[in-house]
């Protein structure tokens, strides 16, 4: 794999041996390049030599007149035509600017394709987020048990926007900006080998992120970055149970909580927490509950490292994925290319290879993480044999009234056994990812879980 070293010099200057350990937040100096040659977020300002890749100008803010919160939002760009399609006939061509998974995906499906589109550098973020992120970017610091295990420092946006290490890229991927909470009717389906495409579960979610609430500090955030709260109805076989967990952004300090309720039981009962390599009840084994969002959990199993920064073709800006139906998008081998659109951005690449005296059951990852949000939009895992196992793929969702491009449904496909999961699915619900207020405190107690899921 080609990899362009742009901006990543310090990066891979810095040895990993000592990325689990505590560091410095950079300099003030050093901070004033996200106010010249970086953007607010720490990504390259200025476009590609090519003129591929444009200069970011701010974003995409542009309000959506008589929007309804929650709305399918509209496609800016539904007036656009492919520049090109990279098929498996012109795969070596442009090889290098792909995953390995998506190659893998070009070698079993004769009909797969990716329509590459003008690409848009819409990401952007309120003011005041980007008032946080160039904060924590002199404040933020690994926790004391080390960066593997958590951040300290920061609150309100990315904590490591000129990162040095590969820990804390995939800290950026975390704790990116979602906005401060959300309510939707999520779906998640599994497409087996032979074709055939079953709901395995739906159900309606609340979420917060308390680091993103409005005024928090590092001092008032709390130790959870992340809790969400699923209560299912359907398929009828599944109406009753419900999840709630919490994410803290110190995993030696904070545990992973966790909590499920069965049908019939009317009690909550302690879960497996959203970590690691524990499989997904509700994806059939296609997935483990560290895959959702691409990736999610503790790091602490992984020694990360940077592999550089690259010019690839990721699925962005896929506002027309959304209003497409289910039965269309999720075809029986593979995502629909048709319903797709790939644009050519820049990605940090990051590989997570197994830490001494941890297991993982893919003990090999890659990740490929956009550096304009810091969402990962790709990951390619091996197995313990070392054969390509897993290539997971987000959606890049531009919500203009946050504004925000966040990283919607996603993708996982097991490329040894064949199938897929297509999972955080919205594509049929007339409420598709409502931004709202904060919910209050109580709605995410083991209590009030259970009391809502009993009604």
């Amino acid at each position: 794999m080609r990899i362009c070293v742009a901006m990543a010099a310090a990066a891979l200057g810095a040895s990993m041996a000592l990325a689990p350990y505590a560091r410095a937040a950079v300099s003030v100096e050093e901070a004033q390049q996200l106010n010249t040659n970086l953007t607010p977020m720490g990504a390259e300002r200025a476009g590609n030599a090519q003129g591929t890749i444009p200069a970011w100008t701010g974003g995409y803010t542009t309000p959506v007149q008589g929007y309804q919160p929650g709305r399918p939002r509209p496609d800016p760009f539904s007036g656009e035509k492919p520049l090109f399609s990279i098929t498996a006939t012109n795969l070596s061509t442009y090889a290098a600017k792909l995953p390995e998974g998506a190659k893998a995906l070009f070698s079993k499906f004769p009909d797969y394709r990716m329509d590459i589109y003008p690409t848009h550098r819409t990401a952007a973020a309120p003011q005041w987020v980007y008032d946080n992120v160039f904060r924590n970017a002199t404040r933020a610091r690994a926790a004391s048990g080390g960066i593997a295990y958590g951040v300290e420092g920061a609150a309100g946006g990315i904590p490591f926007p000129i990162p040095k290490n590969g820990f804390e890229v995939v800290w950026n991927h975390l704790l990116a900006f979602w906005g401060p909470a959300r309510e939707a009717h999520l779906s998640t389906y599994v497409i087996s080998p032979n074709g055939t495409a079953e709901l395995t579960t739906a159900y309606r979610e609340i979420a917060d992120f308390p680091y993103y609430y409005p005024n928090a500090s590092a001092d008032s955030v709390g130790g959870y970055y992340f809790k969400t709260r699923h209560l299912e109805d359907g398929p009828p076989v599944k109406v009753g149970e419900g999840y709630l967990a919490w994410q803290p952004l110190d995993t030696q300090r904070y545990k992973f909580s966790a909590w499920r309720i069965l049908p019939g039981e009317h009690r909550v009962r302690k879960g497996p927490s959203l970590s690691y390599d524990t499989p997904d009840p509700d994806a059939s084994g296609y997935e483990n509950l560290d895959e959702y969002y691409v990736f999610f959990g503790g790091l602490d199993r992984y020694n990360f490292k940077i592999l550089g920064k690259q010019e690839m073709v990721v699925p962005y800006n896929n506002n027309r994925f959304y209003t497409r139906p289910v039965k269309e998008v999720a075809g029986p081998a593979h995502a629909n290319p048709d319903d797709l659109r790939y644009e050519l951005h820049r990605v940090w690449v990051i590989e997570g290879k197994l830490a001494d005296g941890k297991h993982h059951v893919a003990p090999r990852r890659r990740l490929y993480i956009d550096e304009d949000t810091w969402f990962a939009v790709y990951s390619d895992s091996w197995d313990e044999k070392g054969r390509l196992w897993k290539f997971a793929h987000g959606t890049m969702y531009l919500v203009p009234d946050l504004p925000a491009v966040v990283l919607g449904s996603q993708f996982v496909y097991d490329l040894l056994l064949g199938g897929y999961v297509y999972g955080f699915a919205f594509n049929d619900e007339p409420v598709q990812y409502k931004i709202t207020p904060p919910h209050p405190e109580s709605a995410f107690t083991p209590a009030t879980f259970a009391a809502q899921a009993v009604r």
